[in-house]
């Protein structure tokens, strides 16, 4: 599997982009996309190959997480690859996760292409499994500090559980990705 891209951003619009590396076009959410550099910078894209008897096609996001919970969605019976980066682009990935813990149908239900049956089959069938999953512990940070989601990303990358990366990071004041990082592992493990 293709686990992640990184080259430079030479096209996207309102529903993929492509990076110089090889030219690999990726569907995306716009949540994922707006999160992208400008067209000519550098960026990492992190990705998931799906493969059908008539197409092949390579969708990207931008944090593990959000690429785990898409995985979790097409797992789902009768969600497809295209259905779940339409509730990725309905839904922040916050979002989504805390309609899913509240049992929200009409919310669920406005995901185009998602009606009331399907919602419920989401709620049923993600609901104990976003609550209990690491990897989502970064979401509870918010999408407004993207320094913090980006290192708790890292740390989980470097296999730190979600409970070791909110211990680690409890009581950070640092804004910069790296100065967060360099935090949070002093801090691993109850260390100061």
């Amino acid at each position: 599997m293709i686990a992640f891209i990184r080259g430079t951003v030479v096209y996207k619009d309102a529903e993929i982009a492509i990076l110089e590396t090889g030219g690999y076009e990726l569907v995306m959410s716009v949540h994922a996309l707006a999160a992208l550099p400008a067209c000519g910078n550098p960026a990492q894209v992190w990705t998931y190959l799906a493969v059908k008897e008539d197409d092949i096609s390579l969708f990207g996001f931008s944090e593990p997480a959000e690429r785990e919970l898409f995985e979790k969605l097409i797992a789902v019976s009768g969600i497809g690859p295209k259905m779940a980066i339409s509730a990725l682009s309905t839904f922040r990935p916050a979002e989504f996760v805390a309609h899913i813990a509240a049992g929200d149908v009409s919310a669920i239900s406005t995901i185009p292409g998602v009606g009331k049956k399907i919602a419920q089959r989401m709620i049923l069938e993600l609901q104990g499994t976003l609550k209990t999953s690491d990897a989502f512990e970064a979401f509870a940070i918010g999408d407004d500090n993207r320094p913090l989601q980006d290192a708790a990303g890292a740390l989980e990358a470097m296999g730190f559980s979600g409970d070791e990366i909110s211990a680690a990071l409890k009581g950070c004041t640092e804004s910069d990705t790296s100065a967060i990082i360099r935090y949070a592992l002093k801090h691993v493990g109850g260390a100061a």
